[in-house]
């Protein structure tokens, strides 16, 4: 047994070379981490003698009660949807809600961790920006500050994942599509900035593979969050070299299909199911703005009051000391038909 005399779980975690958050997981919970990692952990226990004062953890850890919530960007409708409902949230759980937007721009996310963890929230609420985000500092982040993630998954960091099923989701609409007309085309960006397009690309290839149908990918340059204008132009380009083989176009997300109409409009082609209609268009996320589209847009739609729900209660169990081991919850989207397909 070392003589060295342990003051608290931070010196503990940093002279036993464990994270700080994982030694916090092993004490509410010694069965929420790994069998490797307690041996080593309770290992350090016996070398060094320590036992943790769990009435101060309990009041240590209720010192605070704010909560940050960070996104991608908040002038994205979706974003700020999401985010205002675990605003209400926090504060009808009794927490100081503060938003933050990264902007779209990895190094700022960086700086938004950076000013969250300075302030020492209660927990955080983050959703990446995904495949572009700095992987180590968010891991970092996520060591030092109880984090749920949602939206968009980045390996198995933080307490845990929340978001939508995109499989799911694509799958459900192409079906749907397939079966009230003829097989959709895919439009998307060639490089998006959300991660979430990768995987409804990859659920339209396999579910037109598995509906029978030849599936047709249209993708457009642009990058950046300016998906209405990346969609409109690229509509526009397609259309200009008659890319598409099928009357019927499933944007990759909402916003792209905004920018689509927009392009039929422009080019005076009749969206919609009627007889005199020549083409159908349909999105994906459920946009806060998609009834209002001319005509409306036919979509599926997130479950925004179940993710925003999930993600803050987890985060609420583990403020309260009860943390769970990490786990993904993906919710399935609800099919909203319209006038546009």
């Amino acid at each position: 047994m070392s003589e060295q005399k342990i003051r608290n779980m931070e010196e503990f975690a940093r002279i036993s070379g464990i994270s700080r958050p994982t030694v916090s997981k092993y004490f509410n919970d010694p069965d929420s981490v790994r069998s490797t990692t307690r041996a080593r952990i309770e290992s350090a226990l016996e070398q060094y003698d320590y036992r943790p004062n769990i009435y101060a953890m309990n009041q240590n850890r209720k010192l605070t009660k704010n909560v940050g919530i960070v996104v991608p960007l908040l002038a994205d409708p979706y974003f700020a949807e999401i985010a205002r409902n675990l605003e209400q949230r926090c504060i009808a759980a009794g927490y100081r809600p503060t938003l933050f937007s990264s902007h779209g721009d990895p190094a700022f996310e960086v700086e938004v961790l950076d000013t969250l963890r300075s302030l020492k929230p209660a927990g955080v609420l983050l959703a990446p920006l995904g495949r572009a985000s700095d992987v180590a500092a968010l891991e970092r982040f996520c060591e030092a500050v109880p984090t749920v993630v949602f939206d968009s998954s980045v390996d198995e960091i933080g307490l845990a994942f929340v978001g939508s099923d995109n499989f799911q989701f694509t799958r459900h609409i192409t079906d749907y599509l397939c079966r009230t007309g003829e097989p959709p085309c895919f439009f998307e960006m060639r490089t998006p900035a959300n991660p979430n397009a990768h995987r409804r690309r990859h659920s339209y290839l396999s579910a037109m593979a598995a509906f029978g149908h030849t599936p047709t990918v249209i993708s457009v340059d642009g990058e950046g969050w300016a998906f209405e204008e990346i969609g409109r132009l690229g509509a526009h380009e397609a259309f200009r070299q008659d890319r598409f083989t099928s009357n019927t176009i499933l944007c990759s997300n909402d916003r792209l299909a905004i920018g689509m109409l927009t392009a039929c409009y422009e080019q005076g082609m009749k969206v919609g199911r009627e007889n005199k209609a020549t083409i159908r268009v349909a999105g994906q996320d459920g946009h806060p703005f998609s009834r209002y589209t001319c005509p409306p847009l036919t979509t599926i739609s997130h479950n925004y009051d179940a993710v925003s729900q999930t993600a803050a209660e987890a985060l609420f169990e583990a403020i309260e000391g009860n943390v769970t081991p990490w786990k993904s919850t993906r919710l399935e989207g609800r099919l909203i038909l319209r006038d546009s397909a």
